[in-house]
């Protein structure tokens, strides 16, 4: 084994390790907990969906107490504009007025994780400045450059209440690795300890408890650059990815069938290459976890779903079924797209 190997090897326990911590506060979430995990090593920012009080907020806490950044927040709301997310003003004890930074630049190059929470009710210009802080890591602020190299974006969007809110543009919610959908646990038992054990009561001191720093957050840019070089993937694998991608584009072509659609009458648009660029990262991430160093067409299967569904652009005539049109979609998409 040589040091790289090594190295993966290493960071792949650590790497499991933090979901087991994680998982110590947010039960009944193994799969959101996975992508989320996936996200992380792939450097990839991610979009959140799900109802109100199901845990979206302490599972990405978690995350930051294991990783050890700091982690900034702000609410999604009609009136905040985007001068809102890097400082705020104020009278002080004195009389005399003042200004602070806010929620995006006031933990500097620490910031590991940042929660735009209910972020379709915000105004589109205020997603403009998520939109570069995201792509860019960096922000304009004091007349100097704040940059925030280990940074990740999550966002939630609202799914239940809809009035005054902005829904968020197709090219916006291109620049997320994933949407991943975080729903109430089904099982009993789980739900019964979620209402029953005082542990879950008490979001601060749940997530104070959880190991801090398990995995060292400045490091995983230069970890899932390893990642990405040494897990490899074949001729094979390529030509069945470059198929997922056609067929997110005209998928009557390649079988796809619904029984109440004309699916060569359904999409506008489907993925785009940086799509399906942040497919392969993620896939290549999951083989990872798995223990491999090459991409199996399960590791392409794991992750299509969430990184491909919110990026197709259907017909305006379908685009309000998104919801309900997307997983049938995919999942026929993946039946009818044969694997290696």
């Amino acid at each position: 084994m040589d040091r790289n190997d090594a190295v993966m090897s290493d960071w792949r326990q650590r790497a499991l390790a933090l979901e087991a911590e994680v998982a110590k506060a947010v039960i009944g979430q193994a799969r959101a907990i996975r992508r989320i995990s996936t996200a992380v090593f792939a450097r990839g920012h991610v979009l959140l969906q799900g109802d109100v009080g199901v845990g979206k907020t302490t599972l990405l806490r978690a995350f930051a107490q294991v990783l050890g950044g700091d982690f900034g927040r702000t609410e999604g709301t009609i009136d905040l504009m985007p001068n809102d997310l890097i400082y705020y003003t104020y009278i002080s004890a004195e009389g005399k007025p003042a200004v602070e930074p806010g929620p995006l630049i006031k933990h500097g190059e620490n910031l590991a994780i940042f929660f735009f929470n209910e972020i379709n009710r915000a105004r589109p210009q205020v997603h403009s400045l998520l939109l570069r802080v995201m792509a860019e890591r960096s922000v304009s602020a004091f007349n100097r450059e704040f940059r925030f190299p280990h940074l990740l974006v999550f966002a939630d969007r609202n799914r239940v209440e809809r009035e005054e809110t902005f829904e968020i543009s197709a090219a916006a919610r291109d620049r997320f690795m994933m949407e991943v959908t975080i729903d109430a646990p089904a099982d009993d038992g789980e739900r019964r300890q979620l209402m029953f054990d005082p542990r879950f009561h008490d979001t601060d001191r749940l997530v104070g408890a959880l190991a801090s720093g398990l995995v060292a957050y400045e490091d995983l840019n230069q970890v899932s650059d390893l990642i990405q070089r040494g897990v490899q993937a074949s001729d094979a694998l390529q030509a069945y990815a470059l198929n997922l991608w056609r067929a997110t584009s005209v998928p009557a072509e390649y079988g796809v069938r619904l029984s109440d659609l004309d699916t060569a009458q359904l999409m506008l648009a489907g993925a785009s290459p940086r799509g399906m660029s942040l497919m392969m990262r993620a896939a290549r991430v999951a083989a990872w976890l798995d223990g491999r160093s090459y991409v199996a067409p399960e590791d392409v299967q794991a992750v299509f779903v969430e990184t491909i569904a919110h990026r197709l652009c259907y017909q305006p005539v379908y685009e309000m079924r998104r919801q309900e049109i997307s997983g049938r979609l995919m999942s026929s998409i993946l039946a009818s797209v044969a694997a290696p």
